[in-house]
């Protein structure tokens, strides 16, 4: 409870339904919490546990804060702001910095980070020319405005020559002809994925950062089709080498902006340099609830504090911080008939604990926690420890208190960090 200070109203905008997690958390700390979600899709989810409202335009007044959760949102972010609104949210800047990947790039390049050659195509015949006179290893990324569905469309080459990926487009031109009009290879490095962020405040960074390590493919073993996310490990820490190097640069870009909120970038690291691969100027998925896991302020008052402009310190716990998605079919896919026969499950618990347990697309319906919306995807999971095998025993020991019909998870969230963090550590880039 937040005793002596007064509560807040929170107004949340949403497309989709992302942040009702973090909505829920500011709600349960006693603020006022509104949230309207866009999507025709998502109108039953967080039912139950948030009160939802079908326009947002007309709470602006009503509001001390506005939260918008998703790209796109930058140009009402920054009128908004302009009008001296408090907003944690993107700006026209953030919102190109993500979705235009060429122009990301070339921001990155501009303030000093090292970026890997790319080439951008929108004929494929010319690329698979480019592959034959140029042999390599490449990675074939959608870019433009892509339907998310496409997004997931990666292809990584894993022969020398290209061979591999110049077959794959070769024989899927077609198709691919028909659905991706822009594209890019990127020149493959080999090494260790890691993502570094932290909160703006529209003047500066919030310390310490967030380090964290995705797993965006749908099996155990890294297997499988990419997903939005699977799991994440990751833990709070001073700024280290990985971020002065990369998003520590763009300070004065967001500054500009007039930026509020999470800002993140992924990076491939290895002996020779850290090179950054894309912007998330947004409240990551599952992200935000495993940063709950770990920040012991109260979020209402540190939200409401930085889109005032203040300094602020987080207080977070040492050790590490896992979350699991738990999702039940058509996840990660769109299938409205698949979708029928689990919409409206009940989600149970063996023990009434609720620690650690983050909403995805659910609802509060007649006595019970409900799979809504049109995903699948059901719960984020969170675990906390001293060591990351600590943080796993949490993590899965929660997941094993759920009873929902066919659900199902990845059991590996974790286990890369015993080789990512000798390598890390051998090239100096985690102090």
């Amino acid at each position: 409870g937040n005793g002596a200070r007064k509560p807040l109203k929170f107004l949340f905008v949403s497309w989709e339904s992302l942040s009702g997690d973090l909505a829920w958390q500011i709600k349960k700390e006693g603020h006022e919490v509104k949230a309207y979600v866009k999507s025709p899709d998502d109108q039953d989810v967080y039912d139950g546990f948030l009160e939802k409202i079908p326009e947002w335009k007309p709470y602006i007044e009503w509001a001390d804060v506005i939260v918008f959760d998703d790209v796109s949102f930058g140009p009402q972010a920054d009128e908004l702001r302009k009008a001296g609104k408090l907003v944690v949210g993107g700006s026209r800047y953030t919102d190109r910095l993500e979705e235009d990947r060429e122009f990301g790039q070339a921001e990155m390049k501009s303030v000093g980070m090292t970026i890997l050659p790319h080439w951008d195509f929108n004929d494929y015949d010319t690329a698979l020319k480019f592959i034959e006179e140029n042999p390599g290893r490449y990675i074939y990324k959608p870019s433009g405005f892509v339907p998310s569905d496409y997004k997931s469309l990666l292809f990584l080459g894993t022969e020398e020559d290209g061979k591999d990926l110049h077959e794959i487009i070769r024989h899927n031109k077609k198709v691919l002809e028909r659905k991706i009009k822009q594209f890019q290879l990127q020149k493959f490095a080999s090494g260790v994925e890691v993502a570094v962020g932290a909160f703006f405040n529209g003047e500066d960074f919030i310390y310490p950062v967030f380090v964290n390590f995705e797993h965006k493919k749908l099996f155990p073993g890294n297997i499988g089709p990419f997903t939005g996310e699977m799991g994440t490990l990751a833990y709070w820490s001073g700024p280290n080498t990985i971020f002065n190097s990369t998003i520590l640069k763009m300070k004065d870009k967001l500054k500009q902006s007039g930026y509020v909120g999470y800002f993140d970038i992924n990076c491939i690291a290895n002996a020779r340099g850290i090179y950054p691969l894309e912007f998330t100027a947004r409240f990551g998925y599952p992200t935000i609830s495993v940063q709950t896991e770990g920040v012991l302020n109260e979020w209402g008052e540190f939200m409401h504090e930085i889109a005032n402009r203040k300094p602020y310190e987080l207080k977070t716990k040492k050790g590490f911080q896992i979350g699991v998605v738990c999702a039940v079919p058509p996840f990660p896919y769109d299938d409205k008939s698949e979708m029928d026969i689990y919409k409206d499950s009940s989600i149970l618990f063996k023990k009434p604990n609720p620690e650690g347990i983050h909403l995805g697309d659910v609802k509060f319906a007649d006595g019970d926690w409900r799979i809504a919306g049109n995903t699948g995807y059901a719960l984020v999971v969170t675990g906390s420890g001293t060591t990351v095998e600590d943080a796993r025993k949490q993590v899965y020991g929660r997941i094993e208190n759920i009873m929902l019909q066919n659900m199902f998870y990845r059991t590996d969230i974790g286990l890369g960090w015993y080789e990512d963090s000798d390598k890390l550590q051998t090239w100096g880039y985690l102090y």
